[in-house]
């Protein structure tokens, strides 16, 4: 997995979206920050789970440490060592932990571009959670961008927007991805749409990310005519 990058040398959405020419380079962008929060979230705050299920179930003890041992090397950077610990757990057990170990091995199977292999785990997660389940789908979606699956990329994002809908962070975050790939597809006026609700329901999300709504729904306006 690439290290991650200084956030206070990050360019705006706006100067990506000039800059960068294809879908997936796009889309590229706008999932790093929603992945690593899935990162931190799986790997710190559902920790509890395990000890909790452990203390009743021994397998679910022993998954527990085996998974432990995986968070642990990923902390301390050794990812292809954690990645093939992620992916013992989740072929050996089918508990809580083992499905952490699924969504911690897609993220780190797409961080090496290994998008079939990402999906087969993400197929094996719930996608439950009011924030991490959204954020795996957004990741499945990526994965599919970069195969070239958009019908399956884009029904990835609606599912994702339709979880976090009041969420201010993320929802224009998914959305944004959705817009991109319609535009890919010459598909303007749905396009347009997806920014002018970003524009009216979400301009704290502008404010917070610097990201200019307005100019592209002009932009997918006048592509598609209006």
């Amino acid at each position: 997995m690439a290290k991650r990058k200084d956030q206070g040398a990050r360019t705006t959405l706006e100067e990506v979206n000039e800059s960068l020419t294809s879908a997936a380079q796009r889309i590229e962008d706008n999932k790093k920050y929603i992945n690593w929060a899935l990162i931190a979230i799986a790997v710190i705050a559902v920790l509890a789970m395990g000890y909790i299920y452990g203390i009743r179930n021994p397998n679910m003890e022993k998954a527990k440490d085996q998974i432990g041992k995986a968070d642990l090397e990923l902390i301390q950077g050794q990812n292809d060592e954690a990645l093939k610990d992620y992916e013992k757990v989740a072929a050996e057990f089918s508990n809580k932990p083992a499905e952490r170990a699924h969504l911690n091995a897609a993220i780190l199977l797409y961080e090496k571009g290994e998008y079939e292999k990402a999906v087969k785990h993400l197929e094996d997660y719930s996608h439950d959670g009011d924030l991490v389940g959204p954020a795996s789908l957004s990741l499945m979606g990526d994965c599919y961008v970069n195969l070239k699956k958009y019908d399956k990329a884009m029904a990835a994002y609606d599912k994702a927007i339709s979880m976090t809908t009041d969420n201010e962070a993320y929802a224009p975050a998914f959305m944004i991805k959705k817009a991109t790939l319609l535009h890919e597809q010459k598909k303007y006026a749905e396009e347009a749409e997806i920014y002018e609700t970003i524009k009216y329901k979400y301009p704290m999300y502008m404010q917070m990310t610097g990201f200019n709504a307005e100019k592209y729904l002009e932009r997918a306006n006048a592509l598609a005519g209006k």
